[in-house]
């Protein structure tokens, strides 16, 4: 029973330690939600891609309205210019630039 457990921590510790992959060609931004699909990139207006992927800084998926405002974003745009992968950048990631 204790080596069962031994493994099961050392499994949800390896899990916890993941990085997340933000692809180098990501740009990056200020963002703010404005209304349902619109958004602004660095005070520039854009629309989000129908099916937009968020994540906050844990790497969670959220919904466009649940985006802090000013919040420092690398993003990727699909083939007809929406915006359609958000990273929210943590502490250490928008350090990197």
């Amino acid at each position: 029973m204790r080596a069962v457990a031994l493994i099961a921590a050392l499994f949800a510790a390896s899990a916890f330690a993941q990085l997340r992959t933000i692809p180098g060609d990501a740009k990056r931004a200020t963002m703010s939600h404005v209304q349902e699909r619109i958004v602004e990139l660095d005070g520039r207006r854009e629309t989000l891609a129908p099916g937009v992927r968020i994540r906050d800084a844990m790497n969670r998926i959220m919904v466009p309205s649940a985006l802090p405002a000013g919040s420092l974003v690398k993003y990727r745009r699909d083939a007809s210019g929406a915006v359609r992968e958000v990273w929210i950048l943590t502490p250490e990631e928008a350090a990197q630039r």
